[in-house]
């Protein structure tokens, strides 16, 4: 099984997120991992997964002004938060917008503030009804991982990127293996 792992990150979170997430496939999978900004569209009809995760800005996906909020949080010295490479460039909501339609599976994932999720939202959410737009099946339900009030990943949700990402593999690879 080919699997595509496609990220947003803003200051370097949803990346290791996804990092884990594809270590966690690596054991079912021939795994590509690869941020949004360098992410051909066209990859979703090469894939036989495709997991998109992204940060959650303003209830859901970023936007161009979202994302330049974040820039300017990264400013802020008080803060100590580094902006990623590429992380002003194409978001997940506009490479999403290119895709065309495919026939894989796929699975959605954010990054989000550890609070309840209707005072945060989830960009998991909108990744997820896009991609079932586009015609691929859902195999795995969408998760959030949590960060704190200074943008840092809570202890335990790397461990539980790498357990999902396992999950998504044995879901995917049963799915595929009893597909008609």
């Amino acid at each position: 099984m080919k699997a595509l792992v496609i990220y947003e990150s803003m200051f370097g979170n949803t990346r290791k997120i996804a990092e884990q997430i594809a270590a966690g496939l690596a054991g079912s999978s021939t795994v590509v991992l690869v941020r949004v900004h360098d992410a051909d569209p066209q990859g979703i009809g090469l894939a036989d997964l495709v997991v998109v995760g992204a940060p959650t800005h303003v209830h859901g996906m970023s936007m161009p002004a979202t994302r330049a909020a974040a820039a300017a949080m990264s400013n802020d010295p008080q803060r100590h938060l580094a902006l990623e490479s590429g992380a002003l460039g194409v978001g997940v909501r506009e490479w999403l917008d290119t895709a065309p339609p495919g026939s894989g599976l796929f699975a959605a994932f954010d990054t989000r503030r550890d609070m309840a999720r209707i005072l945060t939202g989830a960009a998991s959410a909108s990744i997820g009804k896009t991609l079932a737009r586009r015609g691929l099946r859902q195999v795995a339900r969408r998760s959030s991982f949590l960060v704190d009030e200074n943008e840092a990943i809570k202890a335990g949700e790397l461990e539980r990127a790498r357990a999902w990402g396992e999950q998504i593999g044995r879901l995917a690879t049963a799915a595929l293996t009893t597909a008609p």
